[in-house]
């Protein structure tokens, strides 16, 4: 790993910072902390640096939300992620650097397409207080397409949030539901990738040192996650995050 300058340490922090407030506010934010890293790192260590960040932000959501979960979503979906989530280390093998940054911005700008198109297509919220904790609807065969891609995705790039995101939202969670499922979800997955991240090479001394410089800053982006949920002008944010994650993808490709 290249030496690191002051700007591009704050610009990891920051990043850091937005991985908090993803996990406990806006989940696919962090879409744009994966392109951050992917810029100021070499693209393939980027992953190993930025998992452990991404789990300290777990850690804090589930702390919040644990009481939210539907774990008969979460045992449904596991099987396929675990498949995707092999898919992904194979791949790992004998992706070079450049090929990882390919990946990395084609998914970022996959996802950010899916999420338009989700946000276009999603049917009216139902009201208040209803599906608060529990899926209206969602199929065996769908649990398994969206479980296979957000295991390859999430090993691959650790950008599984706008896959299982589109999952969520389109078998009927709404907000409280939604962040405790998904802050399980990627506790457990996030944590089951690391000795596959350890196995490859992406997870080493080095990485950790790092880790340990920029881990504090999640627990400031996470609180204010939380006092911010329910004041966001959401389609706002969205807007913010897919033009953010548009152009940090773009940018990898052509890099």
């Amino acid at each position: 790993m290249d030496t690191i300058t002051l700007w591009q340490l704050a610009a990891l922090a920051a990043a850091s910072t937005l991985v908090g407030f993803s996990k406990t506010a806006v989940s696919g934010a962090n879409t744009i902390s994966l392109a951050v890293f992917a810029a100021v790192l070499p693209a393939r260590e980027s992953t190993g640096v930025l998992l452990p960040i991404l789990i300290a932000g777990d850690v804090l959501a589930v702390l919040v939300y644990r009481r939210h979960a539907h774990w008969p979503t979460l045992l449904r979906l596991f099987p396929a992620v675990a498949v995707g989530v092999v898919a992904g280390t194979v791949f790992m093998l004998w992706a070079d650097d450049d090929a990882v940054r390919t990946s990395i911005g084609a998914i970022l700008v996959l996802m950010a397409g899916v999420t338009v198109w989700r946000r276009r297509a999603r049917p009216e919220p139902a009201p208040e207080g209803e599906g608060e904790d529990g899926p209206a609807r969602g199929g065996r065969f769908k649990a398994r397409s969206y479980g296979v891609l957000g295991g390859f995705t999430t090993m691959v790039a650790n950008a599984g949030g706008p896959v299982m995101s589109l999952y969520l939202l389109s078998a009927g969670f709404r907000k409280l539901g939604f962040l405790g499922t998904s802050a399980w979800f990627f506790l457990i997955v996030n944590t089951s990738k690391v000795p596959f991240s350890v196995g490859l090479g992406l997870i080493d001394a080095q990485s950790l040192l790092l880790d340990a410089a920029l881990v504090l800053f999640v627990i400031p982006g996470a609180y204010l996650g939380r006092a911010c949920v329910g004041r966001i002008n959401q389609k706002l944010f969205d807007r913010i995050v897919i033009g953010a994650t548009v152009l940090g993808g773009l940018q990898l490709l052509v890099r």
